[in-house]
């Protein structure tokens, strides 16, 4: 899944970064509003994480012009200390959560697990596809009754998939929601992992529910048999 941080406090950012690269989440960082507003409108994101206190454009300004042009990707507004008023704010511009400074890294996982659950429409908490599970919050995947161990990144991209099952994914699509907005290597990458996931998910188990569509990209077959 796909998170736009943005945030001025460059330590910060790069600490929320880091930890939501290593739950396997693809995140790019804005540095401002201006910016935060630019990414958004040039990319899809599942969540925001957005501060209020930013220089120029403040988050409050943020989150209404994103809801004015009709982008609802579920944000998560940081607040100051006991900020009442800001909390207040915060939900009457749009914001579906809100998070006081200073927190705690986990709960903000936990938040932000839970806006992609509801996201634009309700999600449920475990994925099901076929025999195939996978449960965002605990970080497992299973093949019916058989737990299957997973990279960070190899999880992303099967949540991606299992998000949208019988779907034909591009390259293109992959790359955007899986990795983040700066990454400019090889598109194959995404072959890569995709033959990993077969490996783990398919082979072992007689199954080809991960399949190429020639010339378009792949899809998660639900059948998958």
């Amino acid at each position: 899944m796909r998170v736009l941080v943005v945030e001025d406090d460059l330590h910060l950012a790069r600490a929320i970064r880091r930890g939501l690269e290593s739950e396997g989440f693809a995140v790019d960082v804005a540095p401002d509003g201006e910016e935060g507003l630019w990414l958004a409108a040039e990319s899809a994101y599942d969540a925001i994480v957005l501060d209020i206190m930013l220089p120029g454009v403040d988050g409050y300004t943020v989150c209404a012009r994103l809801r004015e042009a009709d982008n609802w990707a579920p944000i998560l507004m940081l607040t100051a200390r006991n900020g009442e008023l800001d909390e207040t704010a915060a939900l009457d511009t749009g914001a579906d959560d809100f998070l006081a400074k200073p927190f705690s890294y986990m709960v903000l996982v936990a938040r932000l697990r839970a806006l992609l659950r509801r996201g634009r429409k309700e999600r449920p908490s475990v994925l099901h596809v076929g025999d195939l599970s996978l449960d965002p919050a605990q970080h497992r995947v299973a093949r019916g009754d058989t737990p299957v161990d997973l990279t960070p990144r190899q999880f992303s991209l099967l949540e991606f998939f299992m998000r949208r099952p019988g779907e034909v994914l591009s390259k293109t699509e992959i790359l955007n929601h899986v990795w983040d907005f700066a990454f400019e290597g090889d598109p194959n990458i995404v072959e890569v992992y995709v033959r990993q996931l077969r490996q783990r998910l398919d082979e072992p188990f007689g199954r080809t529910s991960l399949r190429t569509v020639r010339l378009v990209g792949y899809r998660l077959d639900p059948d998958g048999g």
